[in-house]
């Protein structure tokens, strides 16, 4: 990735045309363009859970008006129970409904070097927005399962055979690679970008086969996690690292 300099603080852009005066824009405004920004978040956010709880909301109508006349312990039981079920078929369907809508977004999240306050970062922060609806409001009900791994594959994420996920702290999923058979453990970080001096860096975090990620460990990215590693429990992992791969000695003569 180029290490050219950056000025932060500048209110001009690089680009040219559309691009080139929306970015000069955002710098120039950066609290009005970032409250700006959120318009459109809070229209996908709405959709979505819109969307997901409608089977819950048909299932409590429904529930509701059969046992209206009944006892009101029992309607009471009855609609609480509707409500509960509610919730989880809204969970199971934002699994699929957020996944949709990131797909269908005209936005390509590429690995980028830049001042926060780009153009080129909005696709990332759409992107991780949307996760992070999922990952606050239900994901952790369904970790570690097949769900919660298959979650993160339909939002981009490359998982091998045989992996097992125990975290839901993942962000930018599209940059995310992990192996065959590897074992991510619970609270465990894995975060494809960071931030320094005002900029941030978008970059690729791949986890070979055979790796185990540690309790609470955190890994950021540019990071290579090379085949049969071990990160331990509470381990940070900073960028540009390459953890080695993992070889077994011979046995002594």
């Amino acid at each position: 990735m180029s290490e050219e300099k950056i000025d932060v603080n500048s209110t001009k852009s690089n680009l040219t045309g559309f691009a080139g005066l929306a970015e000069g824009f955002l710098r120039k405004f950066r609290s009005l363009t970032f409250m700006i920004l959120l318009v459109p978040i809070a229209f996908l956010y709405v959709v979505a859970m819109g969307v997901s709880l409608t089977p819950g909301v048909v299932l409590y109508k429904s529930i509701h008006e059969a046992t209206q006349h009944s006892h009101f312990i029992i309607h009471s039981l009855a609609v609480g129970l509707s409500l509960a079920a509610g919730f989880f078929s809204y969970g199971l369907t934002l699994i699929f409904v957020v996944p949709l809508i990131n797909k269908l977004l005209p936005l390509k999240v590429k690995t980028l070097r830049a001042s926060w306050f780009s153009v080129s970062v909005i696709p990332w922060y759409y992107h991780n927005a949307l996760t992070y609806l999922v990952r606050y409001t239900f994901l952790e009900f369904i970790t570690p399962t097949p769900l919660n791994k298959l979650f993160f594959q339909m939002m981009g994420m490359k998982v091998g055979k045989g992996s097992m996920i125990n975290t839901t702290n993942i962000s930018d999923p599209c940059l995310i690679t992990i192996g065959d058979y590897c074992t991510i453990g619970g609270s465990a970080t894995l975060i494809a970008h960071y931030g320094m001096k005002g900029m941030l860096i978008i970059d690729k975090l791949i986890i070979e086969d055979n790796v185990t990620i540690g309790l609470k460990a955190s890994v950021f990215g540019d990071v290579v996690v090379g085949k049969g590693a071990t990160v331990k429990p509470n381990e940070v992992i900073l960028p540009k690292t390459r953890v080695p791969e993992y070889k077994k000695e011979p046995p002594a003569a």
